[in-house]
């Protein structure tokens, strides 16, 4: 699958380096606005995960600075879109009507309106579309999943994600381009609810700023989904959960905690070691080569996704007060 990155930042470099590595896959194009990226020098890229940036061998791989001019290229069968959240829509749906299948990052669009479009767009177009929400894919995340199966029922959850603002990407912290803090880091654990568990019922939230502590409320358990961006800029990056079954505990930790089951004895579940970001890449590029549907990371629950996500913070300004949700399906 001859493929194009646009967007050579935290994202955009994890994701060209699952493309260098993948079988299936040849990375025939990139997009940027600063020439040392184009030259494959993303040395100076930060993220909340990982080390510092690396530097790729672009040698064959054409460059471009102009997004229509890259989605012109016939030879280009997919593209990756690592852009800023704001450009997400304007240039899934440009590069749909040019043929091209599409792989967004996370949050799909800065509204369930937009991400709709996005998907009405690949429906017309015959062309495959998928948001890379990558706790999908994450083996701590892909662990509890499979352990959940045989616990039984689910009695309460929580997820926590929590960290310093970001130094880099002055379009984060401009919330008409981002969504704001909360929205582009929270959206990872509401993705993973959905996964797990569903649309909930009603959901309430308190908090203020960069912050959110929300509760969503199923049919007989509720779920707490906490955290956001913190001013101190010394505080590290850190994800978590806690699954409680009728016949078990799962617990995990970034922070040093591998994912464990409580029952009639604490035991490590198995984790299968693997880049997440490369599994969705290489699950996005094996669907569009058979040209079946994404059902693992189905760009319909992405939406939604973003719409609960959107549903939450808009209960954060009623203090705590329960919200029905919407469309349950």
């Amino acid at each position: 699958m001859k493929t194009a990155v646009l967007g050579l930042g935290f994202m955009g470099s994890m994701h060209v380096r699952a493309l260098t590595q993948l079988a299936g896959a040849k990375l025939v194009a990139v997009c940027s606005d600063v020439e040392k990226q184009l030259t494959g020098d993303l040395s100076s890229v930060q993220g909340n995960l990982g080390g510092p940036g690396q530097v790729f061998d672009f040698t064959g791989v054409k460059p471009y600075r102009h997004i229509p001019d890259l989605l012109a290229d016939p030879e280009i069968e997919a593209v990756d879109i690592c852009l800023p959240t704001f450009l997400h829509e304007e240039t899934a749906i440009a590069a749909l009507r040019a043929g091209k299948h599409v792989l967004v990052e996370k949050p799909m669009a800065l509204d369930g309106a937009g991400a709709r479009r996005m998907i009405a767009a690949a429906r017309e177009s015959g062309r495959l579309l998928m948001c890379a929400q990558v706790l999908r894919f994450l083996p701590e995340y892909v662990a509890l999943k499979e352990a959940m199966a045989g616990l039984g029922a689910v009695r309460s959850a929580s997820f926590e994600r929590r960290s310093s603002q970001p130094g880099w990407g002055g379009w984060l912290k401009d919330s008409t381009k981002s969504g704001g803090g909360v929205f582009d880091l929270l959206i990872h654990d509401i993705d993973a609810c959905l996964w797990l568990f569903g649309m909930p019922r009603e959901i309430a939230a308190t908090g203020s700023g960069n912050w959110v502590d929300a509760q969503l409320y199923y049919d007989g358990f509720t779920v707490g989904v906490e955290g956001g961006w913190l001013d101190s800029p010394a505080y590290p990056f850190c994800m978590e959960y806690r699954v409680t079954m009728e016949r078990g505990t799962v617990e995990f930790s970034s922070a040093g905690k591998p994912p464990v089951l409580f029952a009639e004895a604490e035991r490590k579940l198995p984790v299968t070691p693997a880049d997440g970001y490369a599994a969705e890449v290489a699950y996005f590029v094996e669907c569009c080569a058979a040209g079946k549907a994404p059902d693992r990371c189905p760009p319909e629950q992405s939406a939604q996704a973003v719409e609960l996500m959107r549903a939450v913070l808009d209960a954060r300004a009623r203090n705590g007060e329960k919200v029905a949700c919407g469309n349950r399906e």
